[in-house]
């Protein structure tokens, strides 16, 4: 009884998590366009959640002594690097589009593991890499010379080949008996990528008053300060918190089934509320990248054979290993 009740909040906690990660896009993109550059808008986000999440960074102090290049790659990687290209490229193209290309970073973990540390793959997760680039395929419309912005295609895979980078690294260790808490690891990540942002995006040259003005939402007006508000404490504080959560109560695998659904969240929302639609190819290629991305994330390897999966998990050795994943799996969001 127990363990059925704490699966069912599990799964109610993971579906926050995926609400709230799939409307960071299109809370940012208002902002954007009302005159904020992307990159002050990305250190925006990580500054105010850094500052929310300080208390969790002092409790595990420990960790910058224990774990720094996880620390420094989780804030380099899934922090600056994801959020700041994913935020770039959906001032260019469609938000639905941008959150799909990043369901790119299975294949490209497969990639790495196939081609660069020379190691077997399953069948299965190869099936998954090529649904997904088929998907892709039909999403950004190959067929008429790519109806997007190449450099806000470019752009989104950035922040997918981001993704990897932390996958790759937070697979190190993985096997320790003393585990990096991965709360811990995200409170001392946004710490380090809101120093990393600083430097880069130079906040203090900020246009400032367009958080006191308003952003149009689809012919709306609305104030810039609750966009920013939401995209702080609802798509980075909150959904960090219950995505990690939400592992703890699931298995890893069925978290990743209900992290799928932060791409289709974050279409229907930016449909909804940007008025950004898609064509009917575009929606079938979709949910084709999803479905691979799926399959590809899913698959484990063939007992103690020493192939390995093509997997955002990197190896899926350890359940531990995927929540560290599954934690920054949806950062871009």
């Amino acid at each position: 009884m127990h363990a059925s009740q704490g699966k069912s909040a599990g799964l109610g906690l993971a579906l926050v998590s995926a609400f709230a990660f799939g409307g960071s896009g299109v809370a940012a993109k208002p902002l954007i366009e009302a005159g904020l550059d992307p990159l002050h808008v990305v250190w925006l986000r990580v500054a105010g959640a850094a500052l929310v999440m300080l208390p969790v960074a002092w409790r595990h102090r420990d960790l910058v002594r224990r774990k720094p290049a996880l620390l420094a790659g989780f804030g380099l990687l899934a922090v600056a690097g994801v959020q700041g290209f994913y935020f770039a490229s959906i001032s260019r193209i469609p938000v639905g589009v941008a959150l799909l290309i990043e369901y790119l970073a299975p294949a490209l973990v497969l990639g790495w593991v196939r081609f660069v540390q020379r190691r077997p793959v399953t069948r299965r997760a190869a099936l998954g890499v090529v649904l997904a680039v088929g998907g892709l395929a039909c999403v950004v419309q190959v067929w008429s010379g790519l109806g997007f912005d190449l450099l806000g295609l470019l752009l989104a895979v950035a922040a997918a080949c981001c993704q990897v980078g932390y996958f790759v690294l937070s697979d190190q260790g993985s096997d320790e008996a003393e585990q990096a808490d991965p709360i811990g690891v995200i409170a001392y990540g946004l710490l380090v990528g809101a120093l990393v942002l600083t430097v880069i995006a130079r906040p203090w040259e900020m246009d400032a008053t367009v958080l006191g003005g308003t952003a149009d939402l689809n012919g709306t007006g609305v104030p810039a300060w609750l966009l920013l508000g939401w995209i702080v404490l609802i798509a980075t504080v909150l959904a960090y918190a219950t995505g990690v959560v939400s592992v703890r109560r699931l298995s890893p695998q069925v978290a990743g089934v209900v992290a799928c659904l932060e791409a289709v969240i974050a279409t229907v929302l930016a449909w909804v509320l940007l008025g950004e639609h898609l064509a009917p190819p575009q929606i079938i290629g979709g949910a084709v990248v999803l479905v691979g991305a799926f399959i590809a994330q899913s698959a484990t390897p063939k007992a103690p054979t020493g192939v390995v999966a093509g997997s955002a998990e990197g190896t899926a050795q350890a359940n531990a290993a995927g929540e560290r994943r599954l934690s920054v799996e949806r950062s871009a969001n």
